[in-house]
Parts: C-alpha cells; sequence; structure tokens
C-alpha cells in the first residue's frame, strides 16, 4: 500500500528567518554567496561604478592582502577559480572534520554598528531610526562612494558589480522565464519591497539633504546593487546577540547542500569562525551551507541552481484555494482569517511528501456544508496551531480531498510542461548582440533547470496521490462487492 507522507512545517531557526511581511527588511536571511557565471556580468539594469566587472581573483587576492594587513589570522584556505561558484575557497592544507577555520575580528565585519566614514550620513540614518536592512543598504552605498577614502575599499571593489539575485532579472525576464514557477511572485515582491524602501528613504530623508544624499549617488539601481550585495552574503551570528552582518573572506564561501555548518561568532577565539563537518584535502573546495533552502530560494537570492537530485531541501511551494462558488465560502474565509491564513495559501511539497497543514486547509476546501461545526478545526490545523498531535484525518472526505489536491497538482505540471517544451528554440535571440544573446540564454537555462527540478517534485506527489486513490477505490469495489455478496445471500 502507498503510503502518504506528511510532515509539519519548520519553524524558523537563527539562520532562517522569514521575512517580516509590514518591514521586509527588518527580518535577515542567512546568505553567504554563490557566484554565477561571468556571461551574466552584462546586464539589462545599468551597473554601478563600483565593485569588480567580473569576480576577478586580482580583487579577491586584493581582499585578501588587505584583511591580512588588517588583523586577519593566518588562512588554512585560500581563493581559487572552482567548478562551483566561479571563485572559491580551498583547502591549502589538511583540515580535520570538526576544525574550526576562518577566525575573522568583529572589526573586520560589518554590522549596523559600523563607524560611517561619512559621519554626517550615519548621524542623520541613526537619528532617523532606519531599520538595519535599509541601514546597511545605505552604508555600503555610501562608503563605495568614497572610493579608496573608505576603509572598506578593498572588501567593496572584490564584490559583484551586478549581484546574483532575481532582483537583477527585468520584469519581463521574470515573466517570460518563470511563469510556471511560483518563485517569480516572490521575486517580483522582493523587488517591490526594494523600490517602496528607497522611495520611503528617499522622501523622509534623502530628499531633506540633496547636499548629503545625492540622487547620482543614492538612487535606485545602486539600492538594487546594495540589497542584491545583503540577500546574497547577509549572516546572522545568534552569539553576537542576533546582530545580521557582511562578513569579507568568509563570503567568498560557497554553498553544498551535503554540509551543514554555519557561521558564527565564537568568543573563545573571539572571532567568526564555521566548524567543518567533513575533512578536506589540499586543493578541495570548502563549503558552508546557505541554509535549507529550495532550489527557487537559491536562485531568488544567489542566482544558481543545483544539479537536480542533489537538494535534499528542496521543494516547491503549491498553491490551494478556496473555491468562490461554495455555499459555505463566507463561513471557510471566515475560519481562515481567525487563524491568518488567506483564500489562497501556499504550502512546500518535497519529494518525501507535503505538510499536514497542507491536508487540513485540502479538507477546509471540499468540506460540505455538514462539517460547518469542523471549519474552525480545520483552519486551526491548517495554520498549524491545531491543539491536537499530529494532523486530522476525515475519513468520509479523504478521497474527495486527495482528488482536490491531484487535479491542483496535475494543473501545475502542465504549466511547466507547456513551458518546457517552448524553450527549445532560439528565434527571440537574433536581434539581441552577441552580450545580450548570452545572457537571454543563460536565463532560460537557469529557469530551465528550476522548472524541471519543481515538476520533478509535482510528478512524485501526482504518483504518490494517484496510488492512494487507486487502492483507496479499489477497496470501496471490494467491499461494495461483499455487501451485494451478503445481501444476494440474504434474500434467497
Amino acid at each position: 500500500m502507498a503510503e502518504l507522507l506528511f510532515f509539519s512545517l519548520p519553524l524558523p531557526s537563527p539562520f532562517l528567518p522569514k521575512l517580516n511581511q509590514k518591514n521586509p527588511f527588518n527580518s535577515p536571511r542567512f546568505s553567504p554567496r554563490c557566484s554565477l557565471t561571468t556571461a551574466t556580468q552584462k546586464a539589462t539594469r545599468p551597473a554601478v561604478p563600483w565593485g569588480c566587472e567580473i569576480e576577478s581573483l586580482e580583487s579577491a587576492s586584493n581582499l585578501q592582502q588587505w584583511l591580512s594587513d588588517s588583523g586577519l589570522p593566518e588562512q588554512k584556505m585560500g581563493i581559487q577559480r572552482v567548478d562551483v561558484g566561479e571563485r572559491g575557497l580551498v583547502a591549502l592544507k589538511n583540515v580535520r572534520k570538526g576544525e574550526k577555520l576562518l577566525f575573522v575580528p568583529p572589526s573586520l565585519v560589518i554590522t549596523a554598528d559600523s563607524e560611517w566614514m561619512s559621519k554626517e550620513v550615519g548621524e542623520i540614518m541613526r537619528k532617523n531610526s532606519v531599520p538595519d536592512w535599509p541601514l546597511l543598504a545605505t552604508y555600503l552605498i555610501s562608503e563605495a562612494s568614497l572610493d579608496k577614502k573608505s576603509k572598506w575599499n578593498s572588501y567593496i571593489s572584490a564584490l559583484p558589480r551586478q549581484p546574483y539575485s532575481l532582483l537583477y532579472w527585468t520584469r519581463s525576464e521574470l515573466d517570460a522565464f518563470l511563469v510556471a514557477s511560483p518563485i517569480r511572485e516572490r521575486a517580483i515582491q522582493r523587488t517591490n519591497d526594494v523600490t517602496d524602501t528607497y522611495k520611503d528613504l528617499r522622501v523622509r530623508i534623502f530628499s531633506k539633504y540633496p547636499d548629503l544624499f545625492p540622487e547620482e549617488v543614492y538612487n535606485m539601481d545602486t539600492f538594487l546593487w546594495s540589497f542584491g550585495i545583503l540577500f546574497s552574503r547577509m549572516v546572522r551570528l545568534p552569539s553576537m546577540d542576533e546582530k545580521v552582518a557582511l562578513v569579507p573572506w568568509a563570503d567568498m564561501l560557497n554553498h553544498s547542500s551535503e554540509v551543514e555548518t554555519f557561521l558564527d561568532y565564537d568568543k573563545s577565539s573571539q572571532g567568526i569562525v564555521f566548524t567543518t563537518d567533513r575533512p578536506y584535502q589540499p586543493g578541495e573546495q570548502v563549503f558552508i551551507s546557505y541554509g535549507k533552502k529550495s532550489n527557487g530560494e537559491l536562485l531568488l537570492s544567489y542566482g544558481f541552481v543545483p544539479k537536480e537530485g542533489s537538494n535534499p531541501n528542496d521543494s516547491v511551494d503549491f498553491k490551494l484555494s478556496l473555491n468562490k462558488n461554495d455555499e459555505c465560502y463566507n463561513e471557510k474565509l471566515n475560519a481562515l482569517k481567525k487563524y491568518n491564513l488567506s483564500e489562497c495559501e501556499r504550502f512546500p511539497l518535497q519529494i518525501k511528501g507535503w505538510p499536514v497543514e497542507m491536508m487540513a486547509y485540502a479538507y477546509l476546501v471540499v468540506s460540505p456544508p455538514s462539517l460547518t461545526n469542523r471549519f474552525e478545526q480545520m483552519a486551526a490545523a491548517a495554520s498549524n496551531k491545531n491543539s491536537g498531535k499530529g494532523g486530522i484525518n476525515y475519513p468520509e472526505i479523504e478521497e474527495e480531498t486527495l482528488q482536490f489536491i491531484l487535479d491542483s497538482c496535475e494543473s501545475s505540471i502542465s504549466k511547466y510542461t507547456k513551458f518546457l517544451e517552448g524553450q527549445g528554440g532560439s528565434s527571440d535571440l537574433i536581434s539581441l548582440n552577441p552580450k545580450q544573446a548570452d545572457r537571454r540564454l543563460l536565463l532560460k537555462q537557469l529557469a530551465k533547470d528550476l522548472c524541471i527540478s519543481e515538476r520533478r517534485i509535482l510528478y512524485r506527489t501526482q504518483y504518490i496521490l494517484r496510488r492512494r486513490l487507486r487502492e483507496m477505490r479499489s477497496g470501496e469495489l471490494k467491499a461494495l462487492k461483499l455487501f451485494n455478496g451478503l445481501r444476494n445471500l440474504f434474500n434467497k
């Protein structure tokens, strides 16, 4: 018998906080970085005048020299070109499992408490109680604009001029290439959040001090750059009072889903470290985890998609909605609102199954009027606030519920298939110059890789649902035959 697989929605870890919907830049996301390919360097969005055009080893070597001169201890890792991530940190000596590496001193870490070279700018930002995310975004722009006058010039010179995140995809590119993936909506929302944050800062602060915040320096393009850097490199340090920070050198580490080691402040050595969970031989690239993120989340913030099937944390957001023609629509919606849920919700599907909260939501969607007194219990379970242990179960509507989920699943699969089958031609590249064509081909490949990985999860879900429904209906048929046989027996 096919097993229906369920899991509970995970609680946010210190490295994986959720964005605050009211102020998305009050909540940090764990993010060192991973580079993409040089084909993305020429984007359709304007490039900022600082950072490196191509993530060169020269700029990284200059950064390492500056860090060493500024107090970074001798390292067991060096910067090199690598197969995964274009450039990364490679072991120079044997590294043991459980060994601490990096030891970046707090004086070389950028936080909201860092000193501003433009003291007046810093005082105005702090006077207006600007939250950490927009504060640090503005700080980066301020220090970058000072060039060699800034303490952080060597670090900023080693940053990509165009960060590898979906912030640097245009709206038309998002619409064309991510039409089937739910990550498109999150990318659009993120861009809108950055835009709204910049507009708010311009109205409340920048426009009042035009000499300190000239628009040729503090503008939408530079804020997209700085927020792109934050999304792809910011870390939260639990042992430093949960501070969010940029950690130079540490952000050269690339991601692997096969490791589970994170950055944190080590009180004994008084530095930012990570502890290896596997040994490394000289010449091997050393990895860190960017958190338990799906392929879509990795593309959203870092601009890469892991190889299909290599990410055990991969998932796809699966949308379920109330039927507005349901005679109990209002009662169901009121029950959902009581638990801060809406008429349309997304749940993470994984290869191993789906969350119990999704099943509860689906129960509510298909429930008949006779179960009105159960609507609130279903909504509570869908919000993970059910007082009972485990999920809820309604055998009388389970078949209809599973069929509803299957129909939604197959509808999503058809969208992915339509997109993937339409990606074979290259006629849309004819009018583009070579660099634009290279970029467009790269974005199409990233989108294709993401869609294949997400559709793979949906196919697995489809298989489980079909098998379970087949077994249920087969069992019902056997029961019906047995019932009819007994009735015929008694009628003789």
